[in-house]
């Protein structure tokens, strides 16, 4: 193994994931919740590509139809994040507020992101050329990471709208809708990006600047909801 290849590729996938966690913080700068449950959401982001993978090889031994393929994949990991998020951090009392979940949800997407992107910079990085290096390091950084954001973001607004709504199935029914929602979104950006010619790849890189722009617009929204009943 090229422990040099390794160490560029690890500070080279977490940088981006760090600088968007750090932006997005910025978000919730009122009322920051604690480092420590960040941290955490972080880490246990990280800690599911090792779930994600083995699943994601087992199911590609019976589907053969990329559209297919790349649904069931996008569908996986949106489930893992969530799962993660869910056991680590949306149950505790910090997550007091309609933003919190939205918070939660990018910061677990960023730490998924974080170690995935450090996976596919590697095999560049130790025998590839550095423009090829070069190449996926900033697709990665542009495009897989704010999906990944966006996608989870997408569960974590469907949270915040059912917030203040205590019936377990609204919860419940929110959570499906969002991650349903988020896997098509996911699974469109793989399909479009690995078959699209250099202003496709343009193309659908303006479409996810522009779910950004949404993002940034749905979170002004979020802050202001208030409780039904005081």
């Amino acid at each position: 193994m090229n422990i040099q290849g390794l160490a560029l590729a690890i500070a080279a996938g977490f940088f981006p994931a760090l600088a968007w966690l750090w932006f997005w913080l910025r978000e919730d700068s009122a009322h920051p919740e604690p480092r420590r449950l960040i941290a955490l959401a972080f880490f246990g982001g990280m800690v599911m590509v090792a779930v994600v993978i083995p699943i994601e090889e087992y199911v590609q031994t019976f589907i053969f139809s990329q559209v297919l393929l790349f649904t069931a994949w996008s569908t996986i990991e949106e489930i893992c994040k969530y799962v993660s998020a869910r056991t680590l951090v949306l149950w505790r009392r910090e997550d007091d507020e309609p933003i919190d979940p939205v918070m939660y949800m990018v910061t677990t997407a960023l730490g998924f992101s974080a170690v995935e992107n450090a996976l596919f910079l590697f095999s560049p990085l130790s025998g590839g050329t550095l423009l090829s290096t070069i190449q996926t390091g900033d697709l990665r950084f542009v495009g897989a990471t704010l999906v990944h954001i966006l996608a989870s973001a997408v569960i974590g607004v469907m949270l915040a709208i059912t917030f203040y709504d205590r019936r377990p199935w609204v919860r419940r029914f929110a959570v499906f809708v969002g991650v349903i929602l988020a896997s098509l979104l996911h699974a469109t950006f793989n399909f479009f990006i690995l078959n699209a010619g250099p202003n496709e790849t343009l193309l659908v890189l303006t479409f996810v600047w522009g779910g950004v722009i949404a993002l940034l617009a749905t979170l002004e929204w979020v802050k202001r909801f208030k409780p039904r009943f005081n």
